[in-house]
């Protein structure tokens, strides 16, 4: 509120100076125009969390930034534009290699199944424990030649399967809300030169609205005529900001001058600075392999796994397994299977970051966004920033004007 306050000083201070208060007019209207954008921008944003008088539970007077109150939806809106015009996800995930990541997993692997296998025999089959160290270690030799097979026959049904697996909307949705300040700072960062242009072009507009203004205010000097031109202005200085920042969206020519919308014209910029933020945000290595161990679809992650594992078991045992039965019973031998995939399943996932570098680099999701993002045609790429306005544009509109009006009535003093 210092703005109004100042803005009060001002008029009083001319007042006492001058007998021509109309001359203060432009420049007010132009401060005017620019405080209540500046304001109206940071209420899209801020605050975070709902601020004001609650009654049994109802919001009855307060605010919450625009973009936090509808979270859900905002980030469910910027989400789609990734899922439907930039990531194909079974393409993505058609880069990695299985070979190479059962080659990066196979040290780890092989020490885990030993482990697990001493600890699962040990438990269930008696005779384990009479068999010589030379002995057991024919059998891990065996188990060792299967271990690169079942990661690399497991990693080849997971890329077949991802869409089965992992949901990246889910993922990245579920992110943004949780992080109201990350989706905040998408959009800020991405539309940082927007919002710059609608605080600057507060103050140019405001001035041109207040020449007129003055104009009409000479002949017809009445009190009601500064609140209400402080309304105008700033409804009209938002209102324009956000026409020209999103308008034409197809490049218009006028006496040899090209015309189109501020940020439409920013493509290519804005592209390389949202997928940045998004590759080191939200499609970040440990939170994508995360939503695919511990998400909504695990489950058939989890099948995936124990199918594959219990037929590297039966190869390794060979004609072991039957030993095994005879000795121990069959209900022993599936217990050990099922020991080692329960196993596998908790081991896993503390040790998949081994693979992380080289999926980083097969994924490439940075520049798989940046590239699909420059190529989408305007109509389309303009539908990445518009959401934040669209939906709630009149709020913010109206809270220009409002706050227009509030400075127009602090100007009377003047009259």
């Amino acid at each position: 509120m210092k703005i109004l306050e100042i803005l009060a000083e001002i008029g009083n201070f001319y007042y006492e100076h001058t007998g021509w208060p109309e001359l203060l007019m432009p420049l007010v209207a132009g401060i005017i125009g620019w405080g209540t954008n500046v304001l109206a921008l940071k209420m899209t944003f801020y605050p975070l969390e709902y601020v004001g008088f609650k009654w049994r539970g109802y919001n009855i007077f307060g605010w919450q930034g625009i973009v936090p109150e509808k979270a859900g939806k905002m980030a469910s809106k910027s989400v789609d534009m990734i899922t439907s015009k930039l990531i194909d996800i079974e393409e993505t995930f058609a880069r990695i290699n299985p070979k190479v990541v059962a080659k990066e997993m196979e040290p780890r692997m092989l020490e885990l199944t030993r482990q697990i296998f001493e600890e699962a025999l040990s438990k269930e089959v008696p005779m384990w424990k009479l068999l010589t160290a030379k002995q057991k270690d024919l059998i891990f030799q065996r188990a060792a030649k299967e271990i690169p097979k079942v990661t690399e026959e497991v990693m080849e049904e997971v890329k077949t399967n991802i869409t089965e697996i992992f949901n990246l909307k889910k993922m990245a949705v579920d992110q943004l809300m949780e992080n109201k300040n990350l989706l905040n700072k998408i959009f800020l960062d991405v539309g940082h030169k927007e919002f710059k242009f609608i605080e600057i072009s507060g103050f140019y507009f405001g001035a041109f609205f207040g020449i007129i203004q003055a104009l009409i205010y000479i002949p017809f000097p009445y009190w009601w005529m500064l609140p209400l031109g402080g309304l105008i202005v700033g409804y009209l200085t938002n209102w324009l900001a956000l026409k020209l920042i999103f308008n034409p969206v197809e490049p218009r020519y006028f006496l040899g001058i090209k015309f189109q919308g501020l940020f439409i014209k920013r493509q290519k910029e804005v592209s390389k600075g949202y997928s940045r933020i998004i590759a080191e945000n939200i499609m970040t290595m440990p939170k994508v392999f995360d939503a695919i161990f511990n998400g909504p679809a695990s489950d058939n992650l989890v099948q995936i796994i124990e199918r594959h594992v219990n037929e590297g078991i039966d190869n390794t045992a060979g004609y072991s397994s039957a030993l095994i039965r005879i000795t121990s019973g069959s209900e022993s031998y599936d217990r050990v299977k099922n020991i080692a995939c329960k196993r596998l399943m908790e081991e896993i996932p503390e040790h998949i970051h081994i693979v992380f570098d080289y999926a980083k680099q097969a994924l490439d999701i940075e520049h798989t966004l940046n590239d699909k993002m420059s190529e989408l045609p305007p109509n389309e790429f303009v539908g990445f920033l518009r959401p934040v306005f669209q939906e709630d544009e009149w709020k913010l509109i109206v809270v220009g004007a409002i706050l227009g009006m509030l400075a127009g009535f602090l100007q009377i003093p003047i009259s």
